[in-house]
C-alpha cells in the first residue's frame, strides 16, 4: 500500500464517496456531537454505507480494544502533529516574506517533531505489532517499523543531532556596524558567531579594569532588549537585516536542508498529517467505547447486511448517551423491524422513556455506521442512506409560519430527501397544536412514509394515532408501501418501568396515571375536597 493512500477509516482504493445523508443538525439532535467533541472534521464526514468499510473499521476498534497501547500511543501522537500543522503555517508566512535562516530553523525544528512523532508511534505500536490483525494497523506498524529502523533513518538522526547542536551552540554573534559622517549607521555585518552570551557591564568598570583581552563577552553598557521602543515597521526591518546577515553564514546549510526535507521528510512521514482527523476520530471512538465497557453496557458487533434487505434489529438495546451521563440502572430494550412492522408508533406515558428509545435506534445506527460496536446485546444492521430526525427544537423560526408552520415544513423537507432505504426518527412531532389536527396531519405522514417504504420510529403523545394504525395499514397496502405497528412504553405496577413493549396501548390507562401524577385523579379529588359540598341543613 502506498503511504499517501494509507486510512485508518477506508480500505486501499476503496471510493469514499458513499456517505449517507446525516446533517450536522441530526447528528445535535441525537447528541453526538457532544459524545464525540471532534475539533479537526465534522462528524458528519465520517460515516459510510459500504459494508467493507464497516468491516475495515471493527477491526480497528477492535484491535484498539485489544491493544490499549495504540490509542495510547496515537493520543501521544495527536498533539505533536498539531504542532507540525502550526509550524507549516507559520513557515508559509516566512517563506513568503523570503526569510532563509527562519526557514531553515523552521525545517529544523520540523524534522524534530518527526523524529519525535515517530519514535512515540515506533515504542508504542512495536510491542503489539505482532498482535494486531486488522489491515490498517499492520500496514502502519510496518511502515513505522520499516521506516524507523532504515539505515537512512538512523543518519538523519545523526546528521540532525549535529545540526541541532550546532544551532543549540549559538548563544550570540558580533555585528560590525559602519557610521556615515552624521553617526548613523550605514552598513552592518556579521563578524563572529558566538557560543557564549553577552553580560552587561558599565564603562568605567571596563576601563578600571583594563582587562579587555579576558572580557570579550561584557559589554561597556547595559544590554537592551534588541527592538525596544520601535515601532512595527523598524521591527520587521531591523529583524529581516539581522537574519540576512545571519542567512549568508548558512546559506549552504540551508539548501542542503531543504532538499533533505522535500525529499525524505515529506516522502515519506507527510501522510501522518493526512490523516490526523481520522487518528482524532478514532481516538475519540475508542475512548467512548471502553467508557461503555466501564459502565458494563454491552457492546456487540452488528450483523451487516446489504442496504436493500433493510434488516433492522435489536436484542438489548441502550441509549450510549444516557448510560453515560446517569449512575442508574440502564433499562434496555429489544427493538425488531419485520414484514410486519417497518414503521413504529410509540405511545406511553411522560417521561416513560420514549424519547431515550427514540435516541438510542438513532445512536445504534450511527455507531454501526461509523464502524463502532453497537450498545446491545445484538443487532442485526443494514446500513441507511440517510438518518433524519424531527425532535424538538428551540428554533424560533414562527413570525410567518408559526410552531406548526416551521414542523410542517421541516417534515416536508425530509420527504424531499428520505428513500426507501432511509431511517427517519420523529420524537414528539406535531405536538403543538390540537390533538385532532396533529394526529389527522400525523396520520397523513405516516401514511407518507409507509408508502415510501423507509424505517421510522414515531415517538408520540397522539394516543389517537395508534389508533389509526388499521386504516394507515389499509392505505400503505393499496398502494404498496410497508406495515405499521405499535409500541408501548410500559407501566408496571403504577411505576414507569421504561420497557418499551410491541403491543396496542391502552390510553386511558396512561391518562389516568398522567392524572394521578398531578394528583387530578377523580378519587384524590374527592379525597381533597371532603364534605365541602355537603349540602346538608347543618352546613347552611
Amino acid at each position: 500500500m502506498e503511504m499517501t493512500e494509507f486510512s485508518l477509516l477506508f480500505p486501499s482504493g476503496h471510493n469514499t464517496g458513499d456517505s449517507p445523508r446525516i446533517s450536522a443538525e441530526t447528528i445535535e439532535q441525537l447528541e453526538l456531537d457532544l459524545l464525540f467533541q471532534l475539533k479537526n472534521s465534522p462528524l458528519e464526514e465520517m460515516f459510510t454505507t459500504s459494508p467493507d468499510v464497516i468491516k475495515y473499521r471493527q477491526d480497528v476498534f477492535a484491535d484498539m480494544e485489544e491493544c490499549p497501547e495504540i490509542g495510547e500511543t496515537l493520543t501521544k501522537v495527536v498533539p505533536v502533529l498539531y504542532d507540525i500543522e502550526e509550524l507549516r503555517r507559520l513557515a508559509s508566512g516566512t517563506a513568503a516574506s523570503g526569510g532563509d535562516t527562519e526557514s531553515y530553523l523552521f525545517s529544523l525544528t520540523e524534522i524534530e517533531l518527526y523524529t519525535s512523532c515517530m519514535s512515540i508511534l515506533h515504542k508504542g505500536l512495536s510491542s503489539c505489532r505482532d498482535k494486531v490483525k486488522s489491515a490498517a494497523f499492520r500496514a502502519l506498524c510496518d511502515r513505522i517499523t520499516e521506516l524507523t529502523e532504515s539505515d537512512y533513518y538512523r543518519d538523519l538522526n545523526e546528521k540532525l543531532n549535529a545540526l541541532t547542536q550546532r544551532v543549540r551552540d549559538i548563544k550570540s554573534v558580533t555585528i560590525g556596524v559602519n557610521l556615515d559622517a552624521q553617526l548613523r549607521p550605514s552598513y552592518a555585518g556579521v563578524l563572529s558567531i558566538n557560543s557564549r552570551p553577552f553580560k552587561s557591564g558599565e564603562v568605567i568598570e571596563k576601563i578600571l579594569r583594563l582587562n579587555f583581552k579576558n572580557d570579550e563577552n561584557t559589554c561597556i553598557a547595559q544590554l537592551t532588549p534588541f527592538i525596544k521602543g520601535q515601532s512595527e515597521n523598524q521591527q520587521y526591518a531591523t529583524t529581516h537585516a539581522f537574519y540576512t546577515a545571519i542567512g549568508d553564514v548558512f546559506k549552504s546549510s540551508v539548501h542542503s536542508w531543504r532538499k533533505l526535507v522535500s525529499g525524505y521528510v515529506l516522502e515519506n512521514t507527510d501522510f501522518l498529517l493526512g490523516i490526523l482527523p481520522e487518528v482524532e476520530f478514532v481516538v475519540k471512538a475508542s475512548r467512548i467505547i471502553s467508557a461503555l465497557r466501564a459502565r458494563r453496557i454491552a457492546l456487540c458487533r452488528p450483523d451487516v447486511r446489504p442496504m436493500d434487505e433493510q434488516a433492522l434489529s435489536f436484542k438489548s438495546l441502550a441509549n450510549p448517551v444516557v448510560a453515560l451521563r446517569i449512575d442508574d440502572e440502564i433499562v434496555t430494550n429489544d427493538l425488531e423491524f419485520d414484514e410486519n412492522a417497518g414503521i413504529y408508533v410509540l405511545t406511553g406515558p411522560n417521561r416513560g422513556g420514549k424519547s431515550v428509545i427514540t435516541c438510542a435506534l438513532g445512536q445504534a445506527v450511527a455507531f454501526c455506521m461509523l464502524g463502532m460496536p453497537v450498545p446491545a446485546e445484538s443487532a442485526v444492521i443494514s446500513p441507511c442512506d440517510g438518518i433524519f430526525a424531527h425532535f424538538p427544537t428551540g428554533s424560533e423560526d414562527t413570525i410567518d409560519k408559526g410552531r406548526l408552520g416551521e414542523e410542517c415544513a421541516r417534515l416536508e423537507e425530509i420527504f424531499d430527501s428520505a428513500t426507501r432505504h432511509s431511517l427517519v426518527l420523529l420524537d414528539e412531532s406535531l405536538s403543538s397544536t390540537g390533538s385532532f389536527e396533529a394526529s389527522y396531519i400525523a396520520s397523513e405522514v405516516l401514511t407518507g412514509f409507509a408508502v415510501l417504504g423507509c424505517h421510522v420510529l414515531f415517538s408520540t403523545h397522539l394516543h389517537e394515532l395508534a389508533a389509526q394504525v388499521d386504516s394507515i395499514n389499509e392505505e400503505s397496502a393499496a398502494r404498496g408501501g410497508v406495515r405499521v405497528d405499535n409500541l408501548v412504553a410500559g407501566i408496571s405496577e403504577g411505576k414507569r418501568s421504561f420497557r418499551i413493549l410491541r403491543q396496542r396501548p391502552d390510553g386511558k390507562s396512561y391518562a389516568h396515571d398522567i392524572a394521578e401524577k398531578y394528583n387530578l385523579s377523580l378519587s384524590q379529588i374527592l379525597g381533597k375536597i371532603g364534605g365541602r359540598n355537603d349540602n346538608s341543613d347543618e352546613t347552611r
